[in-house]
């Protein structure tokens, strides 16, 4: 009895076409749009422009697609965060984990967020991005840095990547997959 709800998800997801939204947030420079760029298969660039405002981009995976909106990070637009992530199914947070000066506003504008009365039970996941850089925090670091065991009115995860190696970030999607709430 205690297999069958995992696996009836299991099977909807992959029997049916299903499509999903998810939001890439996070400071200026911390790999959102190299991050959707990779889910969505297309090809890295080493050279990236800041994102102005938001992107949306759709990859196909496993019977579903995905619709990832990915949003500016510097402080001009990090207000209009919480209007793209209200009725998202997962909300993708992403921290460059080699850039130590910007740990404690990048927790502030998280935990800023995510007091948010609209944004409750939205499940949470936190990217330790850059993790082929030197001095790159381990994930249990990044998760004390972070604040991310004072959450607790949603589903919380973290995953440390590189996508500039692709490291991870099938266990990204499995992740979003698993844990996106159903609206």
């Amino acid at each position: 009895m205690g297999l069958r709800k995992p696996f009836l998800s299991l099977f909807r997801c992959f029997a049916f076409q299903q499509e999903m939204e998810i939001t890439l947030i996070g400071l200026q420079k911390a790999g959102k749009s190299r991050l959707v760029n990779v889910l969505t298969g297309q090809t890295d660039t080493e050279d990236m422009i800041p994102t102005v405002g938001f992107n949306l981009k759709k990859a196909t995976k496993r019977n579903l697609t995905i619709k990832c909106w990915d949003l500016g990070g510097q402080p001009r637009f990090r207000r209009m965060w919480e209007r793209y992530c209200r009725a998202v199914s997962v909300i993708v947070y992403v921290v460059d984990a080699a850039d130590h000066d910007n740990l404690s506003v990048s927790r502030a504008e998280l935990h800023d967020l995510m007091n948010k009365p609209s944004l409750s039970g939205i499940p949470l996941l936190v990217v330790g991005n850059k993790i082929d850089e030197p001095g790159a925090l381990s994930e249990q670091a990044l998760i004390d840095a972070m604040g991310l065991d004072t959450v607790t009115d949603r589903d919380v995860g973290c995953f440390m990547i590189s996508c500039k190696n692709s490291t991870n970030i099938d266990s990204v999607l499995d992740w979003v997959v698993k844990y996106s709430k159903q609206r």
